[in-house]
């Protein structure tokens, strides 16, 4: 590591330990959990739902037939808004970007040897770069844990600068898979480097190994996004992915991001919920009665 990772991550106030944050979500959700629990909340979040197939049985075939289901949407539901993005496999972007007939709905693919982040840094490099041409709008990459826990920040946060080149205009979330990181110092070193790195999101998690999105989790997460702003003036986007499926799972995340980042955070381009079953979860909260639409 070297003293300029150390210095960014030393000019951050302590996050204090689990238990701490732990009590400050708590609080949160006792004193405005209720205020938000709400039909109006419900729409909101569904127009920040990066509606996700990552199977090992999507095909061309079947992703099309996802991206559809987006395209009927709006003439199905002409009332709601429809979600923020779909979100695939990156050798599927061009499916969905011949498909997707919607213009408010972005293409995001996960990249970057997801979701382990396991394979070598050219190879990341030169399948976001694909992907980007293939009609990616946003890429979704997982920060090298091990090197992280290994305490390597430098190869770290050269990897994440270079894939962010690779890029071109497209979004970068970073995922810092906040399962594997276990603590709360260990998840804003993380936030910190990936945020000076170049990563336009912060995302909790891959929801394929280890444990998923934690409200401890986002709540330290939120925190840095806030401080980053307060020193360089740049809004960094949350992403929550990885076991967000009921409604009231929803509206929780909603609840600490509002709460910590306040309003300026509260739409589609800074605040994501990465789901596949939450959609029709929240649709039929919406509306009243159970929805299989997705």
């Amino acid at each position: 590591m070297t003293d300029k990772h150390l210095e960014a991550i030393a000019s951050f106030a302590p996050i204090g330990d689990d238990n701490a944050v732990k009590k400050a979500v708590e609080k949160i959700l006792a004193e405005h959990f209720a205020e938000n629990n709400n039909t109006e909340v419900y729409k909101f979040l569904f127009n920040t739902i990066d509606l996700t197939t990552l199977k090992s049985t999507d095909s061309p075939r079947s992703v099309a037939d996802f991206t559809e289901r987006v395209n009927a949407f709006d003439e199905e539901y002409p009332e709601l808004k429809n979600v923020a993005a779909i979100c695939v496999y990156p050798n599927f972007a061009q499916v969905v970007r011949t498909v997707l007939d919607v213009s408010s709905v972005n293409v995001a693919c996960v990249a970057g040897g997801f979701p382990s982040s396991q394979t070598f840094p050219e190879v990341k490099i030169a399948e976001t770069a694909l992907a980007v041409e293939g009609g990616a709008d946003e890429i979704d990459i997982v920060l090298n844990v091990g090197n992280f826990l290994d305490g390597d920040y430098e190869e770290v946060c050269d990897e994440i600068s270079e894939i962010k080149h690779s890029c071109r205009g497209a979004h970068l979330k970073v995922i810092i898979e906040s399962g594997a990181l276990k603590s709360a110092e260990n998840i804003q070193k993380a936030s910190i480097l990936s945020m000076y790195s170049g990563a336009d999101f912060l995302k909790t998690s891959t929801g394929k190994e280890y444990p998923g999105a934690s409200l401890e989790a986002a709540y330290v997460m939120a925190k840095c996004i806030k401080e980053y702003h307060e020193k360089t003036g740049i809004m960094i986007g949350f992403k929550a992915a990885g076991g967000v499926a009921t409604t009231e799972d929803a509206v929780k995340y909603y609840t600490v991001i509002k709460e910590v980042l306040g309003e300026e955070w509260l739409n589609n381009e800074y605040f994501r919920l990465g789901a596949s079953r939450l959609a029709n979860n929240l649709l039929g909260d919406i509306l009243g009665k159970e929805i299989k639409f997705f």
